[in-house]
C-alpha cells in the first residue's frame, strides 16, 4: 500500500509540476513583449541620433552665421578707418 501512495503521490507531483509551466499563448506573449522591447528601444537610439545630428548641423549653422557677421563687422571697420585716413584734417 505504501508503494502504491508512493507512486500516486509522485505522479501527482509530477503532473502539477507540468501543468504549471507556461502555456503557449503565454511563451509567445512573452517573446512578441520582448521583441517589442527591443524595438522601442532601437526607436529611441535612431531618434537620439537624430536629434543629436540636427543640433550639430544647427550649432554649424549658427557658427557660420557668426563668422559671416564677424567678418562683415571687420569689413566695415577697415572702410571706416580707410575712409577717415585719407579724410583731410582740421
Amino acid at each position: 500500500m505504501k508503494k502504491v501512495l508512493s507512486i500516486v503521490a509522485v505522479a501527482a507531483l509530477s503532473v502539477a509540476f507540468v501543468s504549471c509551466g507556461p502555456s503557449k499563448e503565454e511563451l509567445a506573449a512573452k517573446a512578441k513583449a520582448s521583441e517589442d522591447s527591443i524595438a522601442a528601444v532601437a526607436q529611441i537610439a535612431t531618434d537620439s541620433l537624430a536629434k543629436v545630428q540636427a543640433d550639430a548641423d544647427a550649432l554649424a549653422a549658427a557658427a557660420a552665421t557668426a563668422s559671416a557677421d564677424s567678418l562683415a563687422a571687420v569689413a566695415k571697420a577697415d572702410s571706416i578707418a580707410a575712409a577717415t585716413k585719407g579724410g583731410k584734417k582740421h
